[in-house]
């Protein structure tokens, strides 16, 4: 039992995208700390069920449901599923690579893609990009999709979007150090004689 509790925690950690470009990269060493009221670790489908009021946390990794699935493929790569309590929200967290920002989203369902280095928010999906303690950028939508490793988020509307008519709602703010475009230069044109008056 404990060494199938190993590589269940293993498998888990390996689900958790600790090596996308932009999440923080200190997050692989650290140590992962799941709480939940059952695990079933299957080692010949390479697949654990973590299930009951789950929490999971690894470094600034923090992920809450009520069930998390975790499967590792052929490749060795791993995909998961968190899936919430029937009426509230599954969520993630974690903290970018290099710069005081976090990334947090809440759905009905979230799926993790460790091959395409992606994160998927499914029905009710919320996505907000917090800088510092402020929300800088705030996203819902019936489903959202974070790209890891280009950094480019894509929002649906659908009948399972939040916002009024299932469509999509977005609040997003300039970057840090952002100026307002530049103005044209002034052309100079010469004068003639320094008493010559200008038209």
């Amino acid at each position: 039992m404990k060494q199938a509790s190993f590589a269940a925690l293993l498998s888990l950690a390996l689900l958790l995208p600790a090596g996308m470009a932009s999440a923080e990269r200190a997050d692989r060493g650290k140590p992962m700390n799941v709480e939940a009221d059952a695990l079933r670790y299957d080692d010949l489908n390479q697949t654990s069920v973590f299930t009951g009021r789950v929490v999971v946390t690894k470094g600034t990794i923090v992920i809450r449901g009520a069930r998390v699935d975790v499967r590792q493929d052929p490749e060795g790569y791993q995909h998961g599923v968190v899936t919430a309590e029937p009426g509230r929200l599954a969520f993630f967290r974690q903290k970018r690579e290099g710069v005081d920002e976090f990334i947090e989203g809440e759905a009905e369902t979230i799926e993790y893609d460790g091959k395409a280095d992606r994160v998927k928010f499914v029905k009710r999906a919320e996505l907000r990009r917090y800088r510092g303690a402020a929300v800088s950028d705030e996203m819902v939508g019936s489903l959202i999709t974070y790209d890891n490793s280009t950094d480019v988020f894509t929002v649906d509307g659908g009948p399972a979007s939040p916002a009024v008519g299932g469509r999509i709602r977005a609040v997003i703010s300039p970057r840090p150090g952002a100026s307002a475009p530049a103005q044209p230069a002034v052309r100079l044109r010469p004068s003639g004689a320094l008493d010559e008056v200008r038209k």
